[in-house]
C-alpha cells in the first residue's frame, strides 16, 4: 500500500452513537468530577485544576474500560509527566527545545513504565507554559488526579453495565 493510499483512510465506518441514556449517564459523571475539583479549588483557593484533567475526565467516563483510564495510568501518568516537565524546565532549560525533549521523554517513560495516559502527555507543555514550580507536582497534579479517579470509581460503579477499575 502506498503512502498516499494510506492517507485516504480505510473503509471502516464511524462508531455507533451511544444511547441517550448512556450519554446522560456519562454527562452527569463528567459534571460531578469537574464539580468536585472545581468546588475544592474555589473553596480552598488552591489550584486543584489543570488543563489536562478535562481530557482525563473524558477518558474515565467515556472509555472506563480502556487501559488509558485505569487508576495507575491516570495517577502515575500525570505524576510522571509533570515531574519530567518540571525537571526539564528547572534543570535543563526553559527554551522550546527543552519543552520538546521533555514531552518526548515523558511519553517514552509512560510507555516504559506501562502507564500511558494520553491526557497526561500535555503536562510537560502545561509546566512550561505556566512556568510551574515544584509544588505543582502535588497540587494540582497528584491531588487532582486522585480526586478524579475517586469520583470515577464511585460513579461508574453505579451503573449495572460498568465495573471500574479493571486493574490497579
Amino acid at each position: 500500500m502506498s503512502y498516499l493510499t494510506k492517507l485516504k483512510g480505510s473503509p471502516a465506518s464511524i462508531p455507533l452513537r451511544p444511547s441517550f441514556k448512556e450519554i446522560s449517564f456519562i454527562s452527569l459523571g463528567v459534571f460531578l468530577a469537574a464539580s468536585v475539583i472545581g468546588f475544592l479549588a474555589y473553596f480552598t483557593n488552591e489550584p486543584i485544576i489543570m488543563g489536562s484533567f478535562g481530557a482525563s475526565i473524558f477518558v474515565l467516563f467515556v472509555l472506563p474500560d480502556s487501559p488509558f483510564a485505569q487508576p495507575r495510568n491516570v495517577i502515575v501518568g500525570h505524576f510522571v509527566t509533570t515531574l519530567v516537565g518540571l525537571i526539564f524546565y528547572h534543570l535543563v532549560s526553559s527554551d522550546w527545545w527543552s519543552m520538546a525533549l521533555a514531552l518526548a521523554f515523558a511519553i517514552a517513560l509512560m510507555q516504559f513504565l506501562r502507564i500511558p495516559h494520553p491526557p497526561a502527555g500535555s503536562n510537560p507543555f502545561i509546566v512550561f507554559l505556566l512556568g510551574a514550580n515544584w509544588d505543582y507536582l502535588w497540587m494540582p497534579t497528584l491531588i487532582g488526579s486522585v480526586l478524579i479517579v475517586m469520583v470515577a470509581m464511585l460513579y461508574n460503579n453505579l451503573s449495572k453495565n460498568r465495573s471500574y477499575p479493571k486493574y490497579w
